[in-house]
Order: C-alpha cells, then sequence, then structure tokens
C-alpha cells in the first residue's frame, strides 16, 4: 500500500461490491479502513469459488487493506461501539438509504452530534430529492434505469446488461472521490461535510456526457447519442486471421491510415481531412476500416499501425490477460501466499507513486476474516478486556 493516506481513519459500513470497491482505493493509498460488518458478514463474501467460507474470491478482489469488526448495530450498545469509533474517526462511508442508515444509528444528525469535523459520505441508489430516494437499487437496476442497458442492446434491440458490475465500480469511484474532496475541504477550513453520491444520478451524469450530444442545445440540434459510438461499424474489425481494434482518430491518423492502405483518393477526401465532416461520416469511414481490414491478418496490421504510431489493439479475452506483455511487465497480477488463505493471485492496485507500486511501497494485506480484528480495533478505542467480553455476550460484537 501507498502512504498518501497515512494516518486517516475511515468507518466502512459500506456492502457488496460499490462501497468496498471505494474503500479498497482509500485503503490502497494508506487509510485505516476499518470495515463494519453484521455477525452475518458482508453478504459479498459468499461467491463463491473462495479460500474459505468467509472469503469468498469476489470479496477478497474489493476488501484488501482493511480491518474487520463484526457490530451488531441492531441493538444499543452496538451503536454506542460505531459512536466510540467515530469520536476519533475521520471519514464514515456507507452505501444504504438514509433511512436505514438512521435505523442503525448511523446517520449523518447521530454521527455529526459526536464528531462535528466528520466527513460523512454515503451512495445510496436514488438521490435524496426524488420520490425514489427509498427504494432499493443493485447495480442491474441502476444499468436498467440509467440507460446503460439499452445502450449495451444487441442487434435485434433487446437491452443487455454489460458483463461486469459497472455502476457499483463507476459509483464505487466517485464514492471515493467525495470522500478525498471531503477530507481535503476539512484540512482547511476545518469543518465535516455530507456528500451524497447516489447510483443513478452518478451513471447518468457519466454516461450523459457524451450522448446528450444534440440535445445539449435548446432547441435540440440532432438526437440524442454521440454519432461515433452509436454508428452499426463501430466494432472490431475481422482481420485475415482474427480481430483488432482499429481507432484512426485525429486528422493525421486517418491520413495516415488510409495511405498505407493504397489509397490516396481517400486520404485526401474532404471527409477525411476535414474533422467536422468526418463526425458526419463516421460510420462510411469505419465501413472503410472494415474492408481494408480484411486484407491483412492482426499481426501485419499490428506492425504496420505502429510504425503510423495509429492507435490499435488486439481483442483479448479474460485469459489472455495473464499473458499480456505489458501487464506482465508491470507486475499487474501478482501471485502472493498469505499464511491466512495460502497462494493467491493478486490483482495490483493500478498507481503507480513516486516510481514505486502499491507494494514496493509497503506491503498490503488480504482482505480480513469476518470479525478479524475486532477486539484489536476496540482495544485501540480505550476498551478494557473485560468490557470487550460483555460487549461479546450481550452479542453487541462478534
Amino acid at each position: 500500500m501507498f502512504h498518501l493516506l497515512r494516518g486517516l481513519r475511515i468507518i466502512d459500513l459500506t456492502t457488496v461490491a460499490l462501497g468496498p470497491y471505494a474503500t479498497q482505493i482509500l485503503g490502497d493509498f494508506g487509510a485505516d479502513v476499518i470495515k463494519v460488518e453484521s455477525s452475518d458478514g458482508d453478504i459479498f463474501r459468499a461467491p463463491r469459488p473462495g479460500p474459505r467460507a468467509d472469503l469468498g474470491a469476489g470479496f477478497m478482489n474489493y476488501n484488501r487493506n482493511k480491518r474487520s469488526i463484526v457490530l451488531n448495530l441492531k441493538l444499543p450498545a452496538g451503536q454506542d461501539v460505531l459512536k466510540r469509533l467515530v469520536r476519533d474517526a475521520d471519514v464514515l462511508v456507507h452505501n444504504m438509504r438514509s433511512h436505514s442508515a438512521a435505523r442503525l444509528g448511523a446517520s449523518y444528525e447521530q454521527m455529526k452530534a459526536i464528531n462535528p469535523t466528520l466527513v460523512y459520505c454515503y451512495s445510496p441508489g436514488f438521490g435524496g430529492r426524488g420520490p425514489d430516494a427509498d427504494a432499493p437499487a443493485y447495480d442491474d437496476i441502476i444499468q436498467a434505469r440509467s440507460g446503460l442497458a439499452a445502450l449495451n442492446a444487441d442487434s435485434d434491440g433487446v437491452p443487455q446488461f454489460v458483463r461486469t458490475i459497472a455502476c457499483d465500480k463507476v459509483v464505487g469511484l466517485h464514492l471515493a472521490l467525495a470522500v478525498m474532496g471531503g477530507v481535503i475541504s476539512r484540512e482547511r477550513n476545518g469543518e465535516g461535510s455530507c456528500i451524497e453520491a447516489p447510483m443513478l444520478e452518478s451513471m447518468v451524469s457519466f454516461l450523459m456526457s457524451e450522448h446528450l450530444a444534440g440535445h445539449t442545445l435548446i432547441p435540440p440540434v440532432g438526437d440524442l447519442g454521440y454519432d461515433r459510438l452509436m454508428t452499426r461499424n463501430r466494432r472490431p474489425f475481422r482481420t485475415r486471421d482474427g480481430y483488432l481494434a482499429i481507432l484512426p482518430y485525429s486528422t493525421k491518423h486517418w491520413i495516415r491510415f488510409f495511405t498505407v492502405c493504397g489509397r490516396e483518393d481517400w486520404a485526401n477526401s474532404e471527409i477525411v481531412t476535414n474533422a467536422s465532416m468526418r463526425s458526419e461520416h463516421i460510420d462510411e469511414l469505419y465501413g472503410r476500416i472494415a474492408e481494408a481490414a480484411l486484407t491483412r491478418t492482426t499481426a501485419e496490421w499490428q506492425q504496420i499501425l505502429a510504425d503510423q504510431d495509429i492507435p490499435a489493439a488486439p481483442v483479448s479475452s479474460l485469459s489472455d490477460l495473464f499473458s499480456d506483455a505489458h501487464l506482465t511487465a508491470t507486475d499487474m497480477f501478482r501471485e502472493v501466499n498469505d499464511e491466512k488463505v495460502g497462494q493467491i493471485r493478486e490483482i495490483r492496485s493500478p498507481f503507480e507513486v513516486d516510481g514505486k507500486l502499491a507494494h514496493q511501497d509497503q506491503p498490503g494485506t488480504v482482505a480480513p476474516g469476518l470479525g478479524e480484528h475486532t477486539d484489536e480495533v476496540l482495544t485501540e478505542a480505550g476498551y478494557q478486556a473485560s468490557e470487550i467480553k460483555s460487549l461479546r455476550e450481550a452479542g453487541a460484537i462478534g
């Protein structure tokens, strides 16, 4: 892990993927992330495979560099423990609906009364200003509601879910940014804040940045949807022996591409050399790439396009990523032998700080077992062993 956020303590009430993805990034940066779970644990611990009953592979890839404690927030005694932890914390993060957080004693008003300088960030499914503020939401629900499933429709127009938990991860990035914004603000003015990063609004902002298109203007000029992305010919192109993503982007790229294809007439055409006209004819131009791509093998095209500095990439399967030369050189997948879970493959943090990768700066920790650090964290908070025992007997902690 890195040291950028060393000394920052985060109370993490998040579950499944959205929130844990956000707090893992913060943990990778060096924050002390205390993951608070019920006795049942984060539901994402369950999906298999996994080395232990409480450590599924998916959970492990979203929860490294954290400590886990078990609190029963349905009991007043459990809520009292949370308040004690929040008193000395910098940040509290959750992805519950507001009424659920309040029921567990973790609303902003309740937490602010304990720690006025607390940075409080949360990601409900829908923003609190709208009629669906209390509606439940998960990734598939937001993929459908935000327009993503429709954008990903198949050739028959049937909407399709993207085969990754895209909304959880995109909104997770928004949530991590919200935390960082709140922390920087507090460092400058000494005041806490409450920041909402709702799923639907975050995804609509994310998707519509380009797809608002002609409706950006009033009255609208043109349709919704960024033309380049909506064209039927935008796809990986079939070569003589496979597929290749080919993306001439700038004017010089397009001229060079048609030049190496031996089509000087196209290279000098105004619909190539004029950027505005090129955007109006983009489907036709992609169709020309499709025709040309069939004339050479993937390897031949890769060499030609690399020589011309034209962006291109082979179409990789998930298994291909393990042998990708660049990812191998950058140590993207590491084999780690951990005494708790044995031999595992770890996806490293993608960042580099001062010329070092996260594990070169300081070795991190694998995802915690359920409640693994309960006694440790409570001892740090000032609880005596007898108090911890009493809390456990009362069912307030795990």
